[in-house]
């Protein structure tokens, strides 16, 4: 079926609901950034695959917002579906809320389904369309009138993830997270963010691509958690584990009618940016609003998590030497379509100790491709990897030991003056942020500009992000720290904590042409210069491609700090390597 005629299924099912225009994020109930088949509704009815991105749907009007990480890939994808793209100019803001307060008439209606958004959604929406007396209306259960066939919810199995890893059980978690709910005097906490779950509660399953969580809620009160999940989901031994613990499960869909049964003399705490309106509606207690308790404490690591965190960099520097190496060897011999060039990586990282499975899709764009920020190659249309060119490829892994994400660039052939100058300048900024030390307090956006000064200076930037939190075997972009150019988000407006592992990644992108993006974790530690400072230890252990730098542009702290950054990376890596990619990865790292 066309995306004109499931547009048209579409503005049927508007039509009978009386409503003016449908708001269809990319999220689902639980406010996911990757989210299961049954739930990729957006992309069902535009076709845009990227994972950011909202449309809107009017009579005669289709519209869909994304940013400029994927500008280029939404053109192609929305090429022939008559929906408009609207080029967001701050990633993440909301800018469709005041284009539809400025096209739709006084008492208009807009359709939402009220699991897919949060009340805080709701309560921004409300306030800018009062002015004109818009309304918003709960359309639940539109998007499966119009989508025949609709997947069913995901099924994989929980598991426990042992506390050898986790370095907490879920027993103290759980008396950590009832601290803070006594500081506000909650005598109840709903949970509805998967990672947060999983993490509490030490439990993975794979019901959404590249995250190893389950679908479920739960609730917290001061004496026995509640855990609302599909039954067959979790192994009776398990079942076992988590009811010693005082942890019970209950069936997914019973998590309405046990909101509104709590009693209306009670205090329920929830998080207002993933707390459904539909959910809301259903609680009579007290209701007090804010932000995560668990996020804060999840995003700073334990000494546990930390000493993983190294370790998996180790089998992550190991699994793309070989990689590499294979890479050259083969590109060298017959050119190779980026499709297969991902499916190989995917099976050099499985090939190490604890790997279950990628952190995201595999971005391996060649030349013109790595321009598209979040480029994914298909079979059908992937270009074909030739011995010329740049080549970006941006990966990740989860393993029971850790969540990885790296970001290399390779390049076959001799590189141009202009190819090395922009890599150049992109390589000085993630140097320059990987070295800051800091005061405490200092939050991501006053931090971004050292990633892009070098580039700033001769009139260039990019798009996207400098950089995002990391999980535990959890997600790989992890609130609420980070880097950026606003405070829309956390990333920008959080402060920055000693124990939290963040990517840097500075880029640059030549539509048309090429893209280059250099990336590391990093965790954040206490600074050696002052006691209220903070600096960055690097976490990623993989060399840096050497040959597209321009030495000239490198000062000698730089060069320094590049070479040592080699030196630990063979260090790290050869004694579990034997000939020849021994000296494969010796030729990569030798000084400059």
């Amino acid at each position: 079926m066309t995306i004109t005629a499931k547009l048209e299924l579409l503005r049927n099912e508007m039509r009978n609901a009386s409503v003016d225009a449908l708001i269809i994020p990319a999220n689902d109930p639980h406010q996911s950034e990757y989210v299961a088949p049954c739930w990729q509704t957006r992309q069902y009815f535009s076709g845009f695959t990227g994972s950011a991105g909202l449309l809107v749907v009017l009579a005669d009007y289709a519209a869909l917002w994304t940013d400029s990480r994927y500008f280029l890939q939404a053109e192609m994808e929305l090429k022939d579906s008559g929906i408009v793209l609207h080029r967001q100019q701050v990633q993440h803001a909301p800018e469709h809320i005041a284009w539809l307060g400025e096209i739709l008439a006084e008492q208009s209606v807009i359709g939402v389904e009220a699991t897919l958004f949060s009340i805080q959604q709701i309560a921004l929406m409300q306030a800018s369309f009062k002015r004109k007396n818009i309304s918003i209306q709960n359309v639940e259960g539109i998007s499966s009138k119009a989508w025949p066939n609709r997947p069913s919810l995901p099924s994989s199995m929980v598991y426990a993830h042992d506390v050898q890893f986790t370095g907490k059980s879920r027993i103290q978690k759980i008396n950590l997270v009832r601290e803070k709910m006594q500081q506000l005097d909650a005598a109840n906490y709903f949970i509805a963010a998967l990672d947060e779950i999983a993490w509490l509660l030490n439990i993975r399953a794979w019901d959404i691509d590249y995250t190893p969580v389950a679908l479920c809620y739960c609730l917290i009160t001061l004496d026995r958690v509640e855990l609302f999940i599909e039954d067959y989901k979790i192994p009776a031994a398990l079942k076992s584990e988590l009811e010693e613990a005082n942890i019970f499960c209950h069936d997914y869909k019973e998590v309405s009618p046990r909101l509104n049964n709590l009693s209306q003399s009670d205090t329920i705490y929830v998080d207002k940016a993933s707390l459904s309106w539909y959910l809301f509606t259903f609680i009579r207690s007290k209701i007090i609003e804010g932000t995560s308790l668990i996020m804060p404490i999840m995003a700073i690591k334990n000494k546990t998590e930390i000493g993983h965190f190294r370790s998996v960099m180790i089998k992550d520097g190991l699994a793309l030497t070989h990689f590499f190496k294979w890479l050259e060897q083969r590109v060298a011999s017959k050119p190779i379509l980026e499709s297969d060039v991902a499916e190989k990586l995917t099976g050099f990282r499985a090939a190490q100790a604890d790997y279950v499975g990628d952190s995201f899709a595999s971005i391996v764009g060649y030349k013109s491709n790595g321009a598209i920020v979040h480029y994914r190659a298909q079979e059908a249309t992937a270009a074909a990897i030739q011995n010329e060119g740049m080549l970006l490829i941006d990966s990740g892994g989860q393993y029971l030991n850790g969540t990885t994400d790296i970001t290399r660039m390779c390049y076959f052939g001799i590189p141009s003056e202009e190819e090395k100058k922009h890599y150049t300048l992109v390589l000085k900024g993630n140097i320059a942020l990987q070295t800051a030390h800091f005061p405490k307090g200092t939050t991501g956006v006053q931090l971004d500009v050292l990633a892009r000064m070098n580039l700033w200076n001769q009139g260039l930037n990019y798009g996207h992000g400098t950089g995002h939190g990391v999980g535990f075997f959890l997600r790989v972009h992890e609130p609420p720290q980070g880097f950026a150019e606003s405070t829309t988000t956390t990333r920008g407006s959080t402060a920055l904590k000693e124990g939290t592992v963040s990517s840097n990644e500075p880029g640059f992108y030549k539509t048309g042409a090429y893209g280059i993006r250099i990336e590391n974790l990093m965790l954040c530690q206490q600074s050696t210069l002052h006691p209220d400072f903070l600096c960055f230890e690097v976490l990623t252990l993989f060399p840096i491609e050497t040959k597209l730098i321009d030495k000239n542009l490198l000062s000698a702290k730089e060069i320094d700090w590049l070479n040592n950054y080699h030196e630990k990376v063979y260090a790290s890596l050869s004694p579990f390597l034997e000939e020849p990619a021994k000296t494969w990865l010796f030729s990569k790292c030798q000084a400059m």
